[in-house]
């Protein structure tokens, strides 16, 4: 899904909340694009670093909670990639994840969301909780405005319908 986003948007800084294993940094780093990578656990982290070396790639990676990214990284980024870190938090977290997105942002970058589950309640419980569109842009309303939303053609079986392209600008 990314892999086409990454051939059309201008080369930049991009960074990776909640990056795993790392296939998206991985992938965003071969089309050139400078890498930061954050996740709080080691073993992605470890596996993006050996990963990265073997490729002879360049991938800044950040092995810390996300929420401790901000005022460091403030307006250092280009692009967030969003994609399953919004439903791993806490749900009493997502204001503040939407708070810290809008500060590393640098003005006029773009928040690349791939929201997922959409077919899920908040309340059933989680990881990963439920997502709804209306949370997403109610979260995302103030100083931003939408530059793409669709349901991507290229989602995996299982994730069809229940996730959902949409790109936010910070204003």
């Amino acid at each position: 899904m990314f892999k086409q986003l990454a051939k059309q948007i201008p080369k930049g800084k991009i960074c990776i909340l909640g990056c795993g294993n790392g296939y998206d940094a991985i992938m965003f780093s071969q089309e050139k694009f400078q890498v930061t990578a954050v996740d709080f656990a080691a073993s992605p982290i470890k596996y993006i670093n050996n990963k990265s070396k073997d490729l002879s790639l360049n991938i800044k990676t950040i092995e810390n909670n996300i929420f401790t990214l901000s005022p460091k990284y403030d307006n250092q980024f280009d692009y967030i990639v969003e994609q399953t870190c919004f439903c791993a938090i806490d749900v009493n977290m997502r204001e503040s994840y939407s708070k810290l997105v809008k500060r590393i942002l640098k003005p006029g970058g773009s928040l690349i969301g791939l929201w997922f589950p959409l077919d899920k309640k908040k309340n059933e419980g989680g990881p990963p909780f439920g997502v709804s569109i209306k949370e997403i842009k109610t979260l995302f309303k103030r100083g931003w405005e939408i530059t793409d939303e669709s349901f991507p053609e290229a989602s995996i079986e299982p994730r069809i319908k229940r996730e959902k392209l949409i790109i936010f600008k910070k204003i």
